[in-house]
């Protein structure tokens, strides 16, 4: 019994881990819990203020982070193992190795709470708050940044939805902290704490009254046609397999499509230009350059002396070529990060170094819409997506997200992935369509709700019509103008506040 009450704390730092991985899509329905997410991180708090010891705090905020990152992007093990080629040991350590060393920034946030949390419950609550938060930065951030499956992501449904078009996903983890800081003291030394009981129902009801947020008037009605290849993943590189299925099939949806706007995925066509057989692309094109739609298709470009590009090309009537080049490229996948070439070139994949495109790419402008690409990714990252509302007169009107993560296999990843497009729609008020290899092909409108959807790993093309929309959500403004620096100011000087106040005279 004695050996059980020691581990305990351990074994609820792995459940908890894995329900907060849980809360961002489930396994079983690739849904977001958001209450799940809220609980999950609560129990940590209550494990966090039941410690004495700041390295106990710590490793247990890193062996819940380490089960939470390692839970949410297991399928990075597909990639590496199933398509890479590297041994399936190998790649389970690939994914635990990185999951452990990201899970140090909150490690670093519950040593700091255990060392200065032990106030009120307010008090406590924001100090674990504004860690969290910090924490949350860095992963986003540093090293170019991985904030895949952020805590934010599980209220892409829920009573904390509203407040995206305000302060975005991160500020969103912010106030879930909060919340979860408050219902951790619920258990605080064993014993209910009234405080937590009142004070986390009071948090959201002030979140539900926020003012509902409509940025702008909605535009014209656009229809798009959306095409999803479904090319096996082992075989879309292939000269003998894949290569010429996809020139084929997306060459004949190019030309047959009936909508305004038709979208082909990343890599829809898998060669460079000059690897095309002749006339390819002059033929692809010819439809849109003299007729009333027009296309916006993923492909590589560039050349061995100039660098290469993950690209979208736009062709419409009567203008130059529009062009697109992906500015956040993945690590491992499309650049090398130093000293770890040995890693890449232990796996199969075809890597390699890609130039970046700028921040804040002009949009492709098509029947009084302004549409913004970006490619697989890139949408992760809100605050560089904001890049393009520093104009509010040239602000994208409805963002085009063309990806193929068909690396990852018919996996969860999908269903997070759409969540991410979720709330970058919540964060502008502006609609998302997806067209991807293998999923998830979708029509967002501006609320964060999926109107149509294909099924994924099917063949074929999703139909519907998208309402752009102008003006600028709170969100928008203040990250095109400042990024992410409000809310690295907000977790230090809510840190700085709630653990150094200041003494009665």
């Amino acid at each position: 019994m004695q050996r059980l009450r020691q581990l305990l704390p351990w074994i609820l730092a792995v459940v908890a881990g894995l329900a907060q991985a849980a809360s961002i899509a489930t396994p079983w329905s690739g849904q977001p819990l958001w209450w799940l997410q809220l609980l999950s991180l609560s129990m940590l708090v209550g494990l966090l203020l039941r410690q004495s010891s700041v390295r106990r705090g710590a490793l247990l905020g890193w062996l819940f982070a380490t089960c939470w990152l390692a839970g949410t992007w297991w399928w990075l093990f597909i990639s590496m193992h199933v398509y890479g080629g590297l041994s399936a040991p190998l790649a389970a350590l690939a994914v635990l190795v990185l999951a452990a060393f990201l899970g140090t920034y909150y490690a670093g946030a519950a040593a700091l709470f255990v060392a200065v949390g032990r106030r009120g419950a307010w008090q406590a609550a924001f100090i674990w708050a504004g860690a969290w938060l910090l924490a949350e930065l860095m992963r986003g951030v540093f090293f170019t940044g991985f904030p895949w499956g952020a805590s934010g992501y599980a209220h892409v449904e829920g009573p904390l939805a509203a407040m995206a078009p305000w302060i975005g996903a991160y500020g969103i983890a912010f106030v879930a902290a909060l919340l979860a800081g408050l219902l951790g003291a619920l258990v605080r030394r064993g014993r209910p704490a009234w405080h937590g009981a009142v004070a986390a129902p009071a948090v959201l009801l002030a979140v539900i009254a926020l003012p509902d947020v409509e940025a702008g008037q909605p535009g014209a009605r656009l229809s798009v046609a959306l095409l999803q290849g479904n090319i096996p993943q082992d075989e879309k590189f292939e000269q003998g397999s894949g290569i010429p299925l996809a020139l084929e099939w997306y060459a004949k949806q190019l030309r047959t499509a009936e909508a305004s706007l038709v979208v082909a995925p990343e890599t829809a066509i898998p060669l460079l230009p000059d690897d095309l057989p002749q006339g390819y692309l002059a033929d692809v094109a010819q439809r849109f350059t003299r007729g009333r739609q027009a296309a916006l298709i993923g492909m590589p470009l560039g050349s061995l002396e100039a660098g290469y590009t993950n690209s979208v090309i736009g062709v419409r009537q009567g203008a130059e070529v529009y062009r697109f080049d992906k500015h956040h490229l993945v690590p491992f996948g499309e650049f090398i990060p130093p000293l770890f070439r040995w890693f890449t070139d232990l796996m199969r994949i075809p890597l390699g170094d890609f130039n970046r495109g700028a921040v804040g790419q002009p949009s492709f402008e098509w029947q009084g819409q302004r549409l913004a690409p970006n490619v697989c990714y890139e949408d992760l990252f809100g605050e560089e997506l904001a890049a393009r509302f520093v104009d509010p007169a040239r602000a994208p009107t409805i963002f085009v997200n063309v990806s193929n993560i068909g690396w990852f296999g018919n996996t969860v990843a999908i269903d997070q992935h759409l969540h991410i497009s979720r709330m970058r729609a919540l964060e502008f008020q502006r609609p998302v369509i997806r067209a991807t290899n293998t999923g998830a092909t979708a029509i967002i409108d501006h609320r964060g709700t999926v109107t149509h959807l294909l099924p994924r790993y099917t063949r074929g093309v999703l139909t519907g019509e998208v309402q752009g929309r102008e003006g600028l959500t709170p969100f928008a403004r203040w990250a095109s103008t400042w990024g992410l620096a409000p809310l690295w100011l907000v977790g230090a000087l809510v840190l700085l506040a709630a653990a150094f106040p200041r003494r009665r005279r």
